[in-house]
This record gives structure tokens, sequence and C-alpha cells, in this order.
């Protein structure tokens, strides 16, 4: 598959308009259609227990959250018209401190009004997941809805 998303400004704008994600300094480290990896940065702010100096719980979530919505976004191409139906997340082990959090996701699947994506969220090896998940989400949710993404296939 090919890198369709190699300039950064169009990557960025993809990331506008989900203040959450601005937040968590979350930006996107490599897109191609259909797959995702984004990166969040340790920060002080995200730690959720000061002892451990492990980053939250929720910073993963929502990390593999955006992460899998925009492997869909990528693969549908509509951005901003999508939502998230289900999200399960699987804690594998606690992430290490001071570390940043880099997430994986690929949307394997499109029907007419639901997608589904997997993911991985990982610090130095995608094979050693601190987390997993998979999603479905919504399709056109802002206009058209119901309306067939492209390359669907009518299923």
């Amino acid at each position: 598959m090919s890198n369709v998303f190699d300039n950064q400004p169009l990557a960025g704008s993809l990331l506008a308009g989900i203040p959450h994600a601005a937040a968590l300094g979350l930006h996107i480290v490599r897109i191609e259609t259909g797959k995702v990896t984004c990166r969040v940065p340790f920060a002080a702010h995200l730690i959720g227990n000061p002892d451990t100096r492990v980053i939250h719980g929720g910073v993963i979530t929502a990390l593999l959250d955006n992460t899998c919505g925009i492997a869909v976004g990528s693969r549908t191409m509509l951005r901003g018209q999508i939502a998230t139906l289900d999200l399960r997340i699987d804690y594998m082990k606690q992430a290490t401190p001071d570390e940043d959090i880099l997430a994986f996701a690929e949307c394997f699947k499109v029907t007419r009004n639901i997608a589904f994506a997997r993911g991985v969220a990982y610090q130095t090896d995608q094979a050693d997941p601190v987390a997993t998940c998979a999603a479905a989400f919504m399709l056109g949710t802002k206009s058209s809805p119901g309306r067939q993404p492209p390359g669907t296939g009518g299923a």
C-alpha cells in the first residue's frame, strides 16, 4: 500500500478539530490507506500515578481510539464523518515510565454503515503491547447517513 499522506499539513488536518488529541500531543507518525501509526510523547501532565510515573490508562484509550478512527478515515475518506460505536481495550502490561506510547491501527473491514479496526499500543516493540483494541465505527455521521463509502463493494 502506498503512503497516502506523506505531507505533514494533510496529516495535521486529520487531527484538526480533535481537541483532546491536541491536549495529549498526539501526532501521526506514518499513514497509509487503512493503516496508521500515531505517537503520544511522554509528558508529566499525562501521568496517572505520580509514584510510578506511568502514563494514565485513559491516555492509552484515547490514543487507540483516535488511531483506529484515523485508519478508518484514511480508508473510507470520510474524515470527520465517523463516530466510535464500540471500543474494546485489553491492557496487557503497565507502560514503562517516562517513555512515549505508540499505536498502530488497521481498518480491516468496511460495510455500508460500519467500519472495523484493530490496534495495538506499544513502546519499543509492537510485538510486546501495552494494550490491544478492537473497534467499530459508524460511517456517514454528518452528511448522507448510510452513504456507501468508496471501496465498500456494497457489503
